[in-house]
């Protein structure tokens, strides 16, 4: 357990990133994919569905004993937290309730986010738009580990923990790269956020309150289903930076392992990615591919050329404005 990784830099490339080009290539390939672009009409009942359930939870937790109420965090009220933050990861590219309504996709997406027991899904739009934009973007995109990360964490047993602190690295990393002004629409999610939380205090108490924030804390972190964080863009093949999960965990976090196909086409909702991957397969099926999201953690921990470091990055000259 005492083996460090050897990388000791990023995997710096002087190529745009691929996506843009990838799309072009399929459309003029297979222009009928357009078609699956747009709004998903069942995404707003299914949420809706997974929010009144954790409501239903933080009613049915509040006489547990600590050591059960944090089993069902873990074993049921995150992975409903978990793919509470993956709707909002689909809503964020306004696919609840299309792209002429940004503003009701932004409201939705703070519902979306009460069960998960803090502030997040305004903030997360502000930044993914950056993260398709400019994918490995030196200082743009967040989604990459800093340097003190990289270096930190870098053998077997500071990478677990890395794992286990994924929520507060993706919190504060934002702050520390990008920083950008705050929003009136990140206002009203604290908010409302921070009324939701005192009103489950105020009828079931602490309990209930610890189970949801609980629930997202361990489920973001050392869980199967946390896997798709590293799954998605860590370099196991080298130059690679893009990678695709096919497996049954895509039931129960909007198909978020086709990210190769979302990268591609963003404005397809999860719901229709595997179409996207059936209409074109000359362009995914040979790509490399995780089968297992719980392999991709063991993987991560005890390889010795995996970690933090494992990311393609680019520098990207930004346009100033006239």
């Amino acid at each position: 357990m005492g083996n460090t990784v050897v990388r000791d830099d990023f995997e710096w490339v002087y190529t745009e990133q691929p996506h843009c080009s990838r799309r072009k290539q399929i459309l003029a390939k297979h222009p009928e994919i357009k078609a699956l672009m747009g709004a998903d009409p069942q995404l707003k009942w299914i949420v809706t569905a997974m929010v009144l359930t954790q409501v239903l939870c933080c009613f049915l937790v509040q006489a547990l004993s600590w050591k059960w109420l944090l089993f069902w965090a873990y074993m049921f009220g995150g992975c409903i937290n978990h793919s509470l933050t993956l709707a909002i990861h689909d809503i964020s590219h306004n696919v609840a309730f299309g792209n002429k309504s940004a503003v009701l996709n932004r409201l939705f997406g703070i519902f979306a986010n009460l069960p998960v027991g803090v502030p997040y899904s305004v903030s997360f739009k502000k930044y993914h738009v950056d993260h398709h934009r400019y994918l490995g973007g030196d200082g743009l995109d967040v989604d990459i580990p800093t340097r003190l990360e990289a270096r930190l964490f870098s053998s077997p047993t500071r990478k677990v923990l890395w794992i286990i602190l994924q929520p507060l690295f993706y919190a504060l990393r934002p702050l520390l790269v990008n920083p950008k002004p705050v929003s009136r629409l990140e206002v009203l999610n604290l908010v409302v956020q921070l009324a939701f939380d005192a009103l489950i205090f105020w009828l079931w108490g602490l309990k209930s309150v610890v189970y949801l924030v609980a629930g997202s804390v361990l489920c973001m972190g050392l869980h199967p289903v946390s896997g798709h964080f590293i799954a998605e863009h860590y370099m196991y093949l080298t130059g690679i930076e893009t990678y695709s999960y096919y497996g049954p965990l895509n039931y129960i976090t909007f198909n978020v392992g086709y990210h190769m196909e979302h990268h591609d086409f963003p404005s397809i909702p999860g719901s229709r990615l595997p179409e996207v991957k059936k209409m074109a397969p000359e362009f995914y099926d040979n790509l490399p591919q995780h089968d297992s999201w719980t392999r991709v953690l063991w993987d991560f921990v005890f390889c010795d050329a995996l970690g933090p470091y494992s990311r393609v990055k680019r520098h990207i000259q930004l346009k100033k404005k006239q």
